[in-house]
């Protein structure tokens, strides 16, 4: 349920009030609400939120449940309690001895892949090579896949404003960016397209041309979605052998425990996870 101190529990149990789910699909609801004060965290509600996960970890390794759904949390109490992860994608790698995994965000008219997922702006080029845009590239395609989609379209954002123009603004779309849609295209996973101009081509997928898009860095891709699709758009950590999914929001602690929390992402999150599982 997350943090039991935001609006995890609140969003967990109108989801599960709404019903709003596929058949025969068990859930059960991991974390103790009673460590926590609405609105007010602190290091009990953040050792209950890692407490949780851990436990969720257990029951999917022991193959007692199918997936996961993980509430929001707060990384900086976390990692204040000895959390040595960015996020909970990284947590969750980790946990299953992944290094081939990435971050995806599915919302109903946007579906955006990270190729850097949490990190400083200024290290985005610096971290930036073809390997990781190949790596999310494939990842995103065999989502796609998972969903019913035989011959994704999928779109590679540039880096820079303009995607560079020909160089005017920075050459990482011609010299990272462009080798690896070559690459990806010779691997026929899906049909690729880019560098795309980032400030154009979440329009164009939005009105469906493109399947989903690959963004450079969290921003740029998740500007556009949470302006699009906030209400319902689900976090997807991808290459695990479970599915985990994740509503699109924070703790919100300054709303919790006063009934103004939306769960149409908790529900969204919990759907997906059913029927990737």
């Amino acid at each position: 349920m997350g943090d039991p101190a935001g609006i995890g529990p609140e969003v967990a149990d109108l989801a599960l009030q709404s019903g709003d789910f596929p058949p025969g699909c068990d859930i059960e609801v991991i974390g103790d609400r009673a460590t926590g004060t609405p609105g007010k965290p602190d290091a009990t509600s953040a050792a209950a939120a890692l407490d949780a996960l851990d436990k969720a970890v257990a029951e999917l390794k022991a193959g007692r449940a199918q997936g996961v759904v993980t509430g929001p949390v707060s990384k900086h109490a976390l990692q204040a309690h000895g959390f040595a992860f960015p996020g909970q994608t990284e947590y969750f790698a980790h946990a299953f001895g992944v290094t081939d995994f990435g971050m995806l965000l599915a919302g109903r008219r946007l579906i955006v892949g990270l190729a850097t997922i949490h990190e400083r702006l200024a290290d985005v080029p610096r971290l930036l090579d073809a390997d990781r845009i190949v790596r999310i590239g494939t990842l995103t395609a065999a989502f796609l896949n998972r969903r019913g989609i035989a011959s994704p379209r999928i779109a590679v954002a540039g880096l820079n404003p303009h995607a560079g123009e020909d160089g005017a603004f920075g050459d990482e779309e011609s010299r990272v960016i462009a080798p690896a849609i070559a690459r990806l295209r010779d691997a026929r996973v899906a049909v690729f397209s880019g560098p795309a101009v980032p400030d154009a081509v979440f329009r164009h997928a939005a009105r469906g041309d493109f399947d989903a898009v690959i963004a450079m860095y969290h921003d740029q891709g998740l500007i556009p979605l949470k302006l699009l699709d906030f209400d319902n758009a689900v976090n997807v950590t991808l290459g695990l052998p479970v599915p985990r999914t994740s509503p699109d929001h924070g703790t919100a602690f300054d709303i919790a425990g006063k009934g103004l929390a939306d769960p149409s992402s908790m529900i969204a999150a919990i759907r997906l996870a059913c029927e990737l599982a």
